[in-house]
């Protein structure tokens, strides 16, 4: 029985992997889900599982899979270094660098750990070590345009910008179609006061990204530095048309309308330099996660309550628990609550009857007595997935964040795969 059981295990996990390979990941999940039931010891089920949640943009969710991988095999460099970009995406800068450094332990040759640690440490501002990181990196593999990107880039906020002109190139090299490229080392020669090389790099990165405000802005400040005001002058509209809150590129067009002559203009640059950041924010929030009332509402009626019909119990809650859904329906939410709550009474286990309460709650702007109503509902039916979608979605709106993409990912993991899309959304 139990090699049986065992050849099942492999066949699901089989099936994931090739799942996995054509891109079909909500199914790669569910086989490794399946894998992971009939065998609960296997980590690379778990690991895969977790690189498929990563892939759908789960990383709370692959995290904890990730977990579960590396508590079976503390030696698996790459459960580390999946678990480290996972904690990276949540802005975890510094526990994603402790899972670096051991998958460096682990595997000292492999340079996506040195990579994913420098940028980690980037993050943190902790750029001489982000730059040992991208060195080792290029050392491992010396053709990897990233890696001499990302070392550019800290070399500019080292104030080392002859040494990041010198990657920047490297990378124009590697990719020559790679605009932020031409970009960044047309910001660093502006640095050394090389304006005319400054605005060939800008035309190129212009010409390759047409929508980079950055690129406009610095092409401007270059001309403005060489005393072309009148070429100036597009480029910093043209900053503010794609960034209307552009506050530095506001002063840039200020100042040239003021070499020009036009002073009233130049004094209406100025007041929108100053004024851009300063906007005054109302600070009270109900509704404080990036799902708003309205976002909730669209996400959550979507949701169907599991209106089955059920044998009718001597005690008549379901005929309670139909009215109610009927009552609902019919725009009485006052009256379908009483039903909900008397089918509740008559059977204390009835695991839809808080689920509907909790969405008619939820509807009417009552979040936390929805949230009550879904810990219940999942108290008494675990897998029910709808409801950590929907509890999911609710906790987010009132703020927990982390709480409510856990709910997601369990909603995911159970079979919901609408939860993906919100996760995608919401919760990176």
């Amino acid at each position: 029985m139990t090699v049986t059981a065992q050849q099942t295990a492999v066949e699901f996990f089989e099936s994931g992997v090739n799942r996995s390979k054509s891109s079909d990941f909500t199914g790669a999940l569910q086989a490794f889900s399946m894998a992971i039931t009939m065998n609960p010891e296997n980590a690379p089920s778990y690991y895969n599982r977790g690189l498929a949640k990563a892939t759908l943009k789960d990383h709370r969710g692959a995290i904890l899979d990730y977990d579960k991988a590396i508590e079976l095999n503390s030696k698996d460099a790459l459960a580390y270094l999946s678990r480290g970009v996972s904690k990276s995406r949540q802005e975890d800068h510094r526990g994603a660098i402790l899972d670096f450094g051991r998958s460096i332990e682990l595997n000292p040759d492999a340079p996506q750990a040195y990579y994913n640690r420098g940028i980690s440490r980037s993050r943190l501002d902790q750029y001489q070590g982000a730059l040992t990181d991208f060195s080792k990196a290029i050392e491992l593999e010396p053709v990897n345009a990233y890696a001499y990107y990302a070392r550019a880039v800290t070399k500019q906020k080292l104030n080392d910008f002859a040494g990041s002109i010198l990657d920047f190139t490297k990378v124009i090299e590697i990719s020559p179609k790679r605009a932020q490229a031409y970009a960044g080392r047309g910001t660093s020669k502006v640095e050394l006061n090389d304006f005319t090389g400054a605005i060939t790099d800008l035309n190129k990165a212009i010409e390759l990204s047409p929508q980079d405000s950055e690129s406009y802005f610095h092409r401007g400040y270059a001309k403005g530095k060489l005393d072309d005001y009148k070429g100036a002058l597009p480029d910093y509209e043209r900053a503010l048309a794609l960034k209307p809150d552009h506050y530095r590129a506001y002063y840039g067009r200020g100042f040239c309308r003021s070499k020009l002559g036009d002073q009233k203009g130049a004094v209406q640059d100025f007041n929108q330099a100053i004024e851009v950041n300063n906007v005054y924010v109302e600070t009270k929030v109900v509704y404080n996660g990036r799902i708003s009332h309205a976002i909730l509402d669209n996400l959550r009626n979507v949701v169907q309550e599991r209106d089955k019909i059920n044998e009718l119990g001597s005690e008549r809650a379901e005929a309670y628990f139909s009215r109610g859904v009927s009552k609902h329906r019919q725009g009485d939410s006052k009256a379908a609550i009483i039903d909900l709550t008397k089918a509740i009474e008559l059977n204390p286990a009835y695991a839809e009857a808080y689920f509907t309460l909790g969405l008619i709650k939820s509807a009417q702007g009552d979040q936390k007595g929805a949230l009550t109503d879904c810990n219940s509902a999942i108290k008494l039916k675990p897998g029910y997935a709808e409801v950590f979608y929907v509890r999911g979605l609710i906790k987010h709106s009132l703020g927990d964040e982390n709480g409510g993409c856990l709910d997601l990912s369990k909603a995911g993991e159970l079979g919901y795969t609408p939860a993906y899309k919100v996760i995608s959304e919401y919760c990176n």
